[in-house]
């Protein structure tokens, strides 16, 4: 894997508040940087658009920038989000309380990437004239088609990967569809034998001994024994199931944990039981699956509950960031999906954010200041999605306009044409790479006519 090369200075100051002026402390914002391939004198700048995590973690999951480099001549930028990895406005303290927090906005981290934008071409030499084309993945991919919206003069279009900038505004249960529909096409009663897995869990853990017994059957780190452990470890099996169809890739992996190639295939190969067999065997096969997903190297000694994914992401942050202005909501009705029914309550996640922050979101915010789906007065953004992710369902996946284009990535996970191109790349993929290189030489070109 390429590593980035430390060529300039890796921070710059940001203002700790880009939208007021009685705040006036700085903070170093850290950026990787590579120009190995540059073409000095005007040559394009790539510049991924951090998200929720140690921005070193992206740029080694983010191939794809470093696979194009060379053919567009293109320096490469990765730029840390503020209050992730070693971005910290308040140092040690960033977490310490909500007066710190506070400005961690997706507006702030916006302004922080256009101002980076603005330092470099001032200071680096032969930068002046380069056009910056903004790619991210995920949330990184929604910064990067709003950095596009707020600042169009800062970048001449984005690449918004699985980039769910809609999910503020869809039906809540649309996402778990998606999740649901993975496992039902990737083997026979294995969506069904996961939904028929809640109340198998109930009725085993009514008892001590079932306790006892599913603590050792899924290898747990720390046993259950209340029946608030037991709602908590259903919530870890539901958000593994999700990560699973996240990142259901055609080939090994180690993007949120180390993973067989399509790993929703290989799980369900333990879940093709008929309806006929007991509670344990049920859950016997549940265990054999989860441990797909948490040991598949052989190292894990035992599962710890309260961990799902890599270090790498800052979900304390995140958490905060849904808590303010990243309102999304979720639902499931054990019905069209293959979850325990959970209504989206506002009013109860509310409460939740303000018990833990001592803030309260606001519901319609992120819809008001990024347009929800009125965005086609914009140009010149790519929203890709993939057919498997599960993030497709806030996605934009019909072409708005011919500068505001969607392309749907057939058997594609989570941002999958951002990754390393592979031999077991589906042809979706190869051509989805192909086409997005295609508009980054048209927008540079239509700059070029225009500088």
């Amino acid at each position: 894997q390429h590593k980035w090369l430390p060529t300039a200075p890796g921070a710059c100051s940001r203002c700790i508040d880009h939208f007021g002026f009685l705040e006036n402390g700085t903070f170093k914002q850290r950026y990787l940087l590579n120009d190995q391939h540059w073409h000095k004198e005007g040559g394009p700048i790539l510049f991924y658009t951090g998200n929720e995590g140690d921005i070193s973690w992206f740029c080694n999951n983010t191939g794809f920038m470093w696979d194009v480099a060379e053919e567009l001549g293109a320096m490469l930028v990765f730029a840390e989000h503020r209050y992730y990895g070693e971005s910290m406005p308040f140092g040690k303290e960033s977490y310490s309380n909500t007066k710190y927090l506070n400005y961690l906005t997706s507006e702030q981290a916006l302004a922080d990437f256009a101002v980076l934008i603005k330092a470099l071409k001032t200071t680096l030499p032969g930068a002046q004239k380069s056009s910056v084309i903004a790619i991210g993945g995920s949330y990184g991919g929604m910064l990067a088609a709003w950095l596009r919206m707020k600042y169009p003069s800062a970048v001449v279009g984005a690449l918004a990967a699985s980039a769910p900038i809609w999910q503020f505004i869809v039906p809540c249960g649309e996402f778990y569809k998606v999740v649901t529909h993975d496992f039902t096409i990737s083997g026979t009663n294995c969506s069904s034998n996961i939904r028929r897995s809640w109340a198998a869990i109930d009725r085993v853990s009514a008892s001590g001994e079932g306790l006892q017994w599913l603590s050792q059957e899924f290898g747990l780190c720390s046993s259950l024994k209340t029946p608030d452990e037991v709602y908590g470890f259903k919530a870890w099996l539901q958000e593994t199931w999700v990560n699973l169809a996240m990142v259901d890739y055609p080939y090994e992996a180690n993007f949120l944990q180390p993973l067989p190639a399509w790993p929703v295939k290989v799980v369900c190969k333990n879940l093709h039981f008929d309806t006929g067999v007991s509670d344990k065997q049920l859950l016997n096969g549940i265990s054999h699956a989860v441990k797909v997903y948490y040991n598949y190297t052989g190292d894990a000694v035992c599962l710890n509950t309260s961990q799902t994914a890599t270090g790498n992401l800052g979900l304390l942050g995140w958490y905060y960031q849904s808590c303010t202005e990243m309102v999304m909501p979720m639902c499931t009705d054990g019905i069209i999906d293959m979850f325990e029914p959970q209504p989206w309550n506002f009013q109860a996640f509310s409460d939740e954010c303000y018990n833990q922050f001592g803030v309260r979101p606001r519901e319609d915010w992120a819809e008001i200041v990024y347009g929800g789906r009125n965005i086609s007065a914009h140009s010149n953004i790519i929203f890709s999605n993939g057919n498997l992710d599960p993030w497709m369902s806030g996605g934009v996946t019909t072409s708005l306009s011919e500068s505001l284009v969607a392309i749907m990535i057939d058997g594609g996970a989570h941002h999958l044409d951002l990754r390393y191109s592979n031999e077991f790349d589906p042809e979706s993929v190869i051509k989805t790479r192909a086409l997005e290189v295609r508009y980054f030489k048209q927008w540079l070109n239509q700059a070029a006519t225009t500088q």
